[in-house]
């Protein structure tokens, strides 16, 4: 028997990833993938990833030392023009900053110190893929 909580949670993320398509969905994993190994290559341990709350998704939960750092992985064709980073708008920042507060006061973490990184995953025509590590990219505030 499957219990109600997980049964609730496969509910809230089958509604959260509806309409995405299974190769949009395969590019992003791969990008969220490419970006986890570089933060750990730079010597941010990788506590969670694709964090899911009803509001939403938190792709990567680090450590960087004392400092939690909520990482949101943005992917983008290089011919796109803009990069993978100016795709965080205010309101995709208010939803990352209340799944934070979720995840911190689900952990009894209330008090850490944390901070909001962008990763910027930029794909070539190749297929090569160029990683930006945006530390601080917004804050709280």
């Amino acid at each position: 028997m499957v219990s109600p909580f997980v049964d609730s949670c496969a509910r809230r993320t089958a509604a959260y990833t509806e309409g995405v398509s299974d190769a949009r969905r395969s590019i992003g994993q791969a990008a969220e993938d490419a970006a986890a190994r570089w933060l750990a290559a730079a010597g941010l341990a990788v506590l969670e990833r694709n964090v899911r709350f009803r509001e939403g998704e938190i792709d990567l939960v680090c450590r960087d030392r004392d400092v939690i750092v909520f990482v949101e992985v943005k992917c983008r064709r290089a011919y796109w023009g803009e990069g993978p980073g100016d795709a965080v708008a205010w309101h995709k920042r208010r939803r990352l900053i209340r799944l934070a507060q979720h995840w911190l006061r689900a952990r009894r973490l209330d008090q850490a110190r944390c901070r909001f990184d962008v990763v910027a995953v930029i794909v070539e025509g190749d297929g090569t893929q160029t990683i930006r590590h945006l530390p601080a990219a917004f804050d709280a505030s």
